[in-house]
Parts: C-alpha cells; structure tokens; sequence
C-alpha cells in the first residue's frame, strides 16, 4: 500500500514511522526532516547526470539513465529499509514528491512495504517550516548579562516542567565570539530552522515557553525573523548576579579552553574591545590570569547586552536579583516571582 499525505498529515504520522530522505546525500547534509534517514537514490554525482540529462534529451532519457544507475543498488535500498523500519512501515520524500520518492515507494510497496508518501516532498516541507515562525506563542524570555547562566537555568526551568526552546543549543553555538567553544560544528541554517520549528510546533502554545535572550545571530545562524520579533516583545525576566560570580562562572566554562583559540577569538572584536583593552587581554591569557581575561572582554559585552536592553520597552522588563550564579537556585527565583506576578504577567497562566 502506497499512501500519499500532505503536509499536514504527513508531519503527525505515528512518530513510531521512520521518515526516509532518498535524496542526495549532499541535499540531505544541507537540510533535512527532524530525525529523517538517508537512503540516497542517487549519489551527488549521479543526481547531477540525471538532471543534465533531462534538461538536455528530457525525461523519457532521464528515467531511463535513472534506472542503470539504480539498478543494482535496489536490493542495498529494500535491505537499508528494513534495518530502518523493520516493521514494514516508513515513509519516503525527496525534494518535490516526483520521480525518485515514487520510485522508491514503488519498490518498497512490491517489497510489501507499507508507504506513506510526501505530497510535494521536501519542498513542501520547508514551506511548513517557515510558517511555523509566523505562529503566535506565548514566549517568556530569560535575560541576564553573560556569565549568568542562562542556559543552565533555563534547563532547570526544564527539569521543573517548563517548556524551554534552547536556541544556542540548536545552533551549537553560546553566542559569542568564543562561542564555537573550539569544538562546535554549527548546523546549516537551512537544519537550524528545522530543528527549531519541530520544536515550536511540539509546544503547547497555551502555556508560557521560555527562552533566552539572545542577538538576532548566534554565530553564523540567525533566529527567523517572525520568532525574532515576537522574542523583542515578550516579556523578559532579567535576572541580575554578582560580577564576581559571573566571571568565576565564566572562568571555569572558558578559562580551559586553548589559548590560541581565545586568542584569535579576543582579535577578531578588537575594534569592539579597542586597542589597549584587546592587548590586555590578549596578555592575561598568554599569562594565564583567566579572571582578567574575563574582567576585560566583560566590560565589552556587558556594554552591549546594556545597550540592547535599553531598546526594549521599560515595562516589559522584570528585574529579579540572584545571590550567585547558582541555576538552581536561580530558576527557583524565577518560577517564584512569575507565579507571584501572575496578574501583572497574564500570559503565564
């Protein structure tokens, strides 16, 4: 049985159905649906071939071009689906719902597959994607200056059955520019969206989602314009510890980190941090005095984090003053005050 779905349908399947992507594995690698499998029709090469071939001769020659290459690889494709979904059931897209996602189902119905298929493919896909973003949600955000610890709070928030969406966690990035932490690969933006709205759709839009203050990029990724708005006009919780804390925070998470990497990390904001501050820096770290690293390039970031805060409207900021750095603690804090300031906060209910 072949089944074709929309969108709609598609993306509430029995989460038990494996999805396979049968595009290259180059389309997949750019971006691809939330926990799909790669189960390539053709390779990077081949793809090429086929679609020279039919802008060229047409789609007669193309498909038949498609099947020599494909024609010893049928088996390989039915024993791949059967490690992926052993029950017999799974769901096939490639990028417009054509030729090589009818193809597939075609051979995994005769395999005796039960198929679901992807009306209008990836494409389709990626259309849902971005009207994800224009949803409204009921966002809470979580601000503070770096070395607050924001993420971890917000994961206690978590632990404490409030919904969190973790951008720098999608992005695999913190934020700043030693953000990457030396060891991050950043998604595509193309997979960063993905991952984002299967997020925001798997929320309950009734309840508050918290997430963190951030800068319309994180690293290299930028948060989508319609989320980005909606985050600049939601109600922001600021939460306010010690300096000191903050760059003891900030020392253990980052005063391990090689050198050379801090270092080129510290040149690449010189104009930013300004001639006489960047050397300074760049002196306590060859010196190994991590805390006035971190004391200098703070003067920098808290400047800016000021500065973008004075750019949202006074009454949406709720100020709220933590002993130290403790994200426990901290969340408790939080969660005491949103439920105290329930009616000066309708949207938390």
């Amino acid at each position: 049985m072949i089944k074709n779905l929309a969108i709609e349908n598609f993306i509430k399947l029995d989460k038990t159905i494996p999805v396979v992507d049968v595009r290259t594995p180059a389309e997949f690698e750019q971006g691809h649906i939330v926990g799909a499998y790669n189960i390539a029709l053709f390779s990077n090469e081949e793809r090429v071939k086929v679609g020279t071939t039919y802008k060229q001769q047409g789609r007669e020659p193309a498909i038949l071009l498609g099947f020599d290459l494909t024609g010893s690889k049928w088996s390989g494709f039915i024993k791949q689906a059967l490690e992926i979904a052993p029950g017999k059931k799974i769901a096939v897209h490639c990028w417009r719902g054509g030729m090589r996602s009818g193809a597939m189902a075609w051979a995994l119905n005769l395999y005796g597959f039960e198929v679901y298929l992807l009306e209008g493919g990836y494409k389709k896909y990626r259309r849902w994607v971005l009207d994800q973003f224009d949803e409204k949600y009921n966002l809470m955000v979580l601000g503070g200056m770096t070395g607050s610890g924001k993420t971890l709070i917000l994961h206690q928030l978590q632990d404490q059955g409030e919904q969190i969406i973790d951008l720098e966690g999608l992005a695999q990035h913190q934020g700043s520019s030693y953000g990457s932490m030396a060891r991050m690969i950043q998604p595509s933006q193309e997979q960063f969206e993905n991952e984002l709205a299967t997020q925001l759709y798997q929320a309950n839009k009734d309840k508050p989602i918290w997430i963190e203050d951030e800068s319309l990029t994180i690293g290299k990724r930028s948060i989508p314009n319609g989320l980005w708005h909606q985050m600049r006009e939601a109600k922001l919780l600021n939460i306010k510890v010690p300096l000191a804390g903050r760059v003891d925070f900030l020392v253990q998470e980052y005063g391990q980190l090689d050198k050379d990497f801090l270092i080129e990390c510290t040149q690449r904001i010189w104009k930013r941090l300004g001639p006489e501050q960047t050397k300074n820096a760049i002196l306590a770290i060859t010196e190994n005095r991590m805390a006035d690293f971190i004391s200098l390039v703070l003067v920098y970031y808290d400047k800016t984090y000021r500065g973008g805060l004075s750019k949202r409207p006074a009454e949406s900021i709720y100020e709220l003053i933590g002993d130290d750095t403790n994200a426990a603690k901290n969340a408790a804090l939080i969660l005491e005050h949103t439920n105290k300031m329930a009616e000066a906060l309708p949207n938390i209910h």
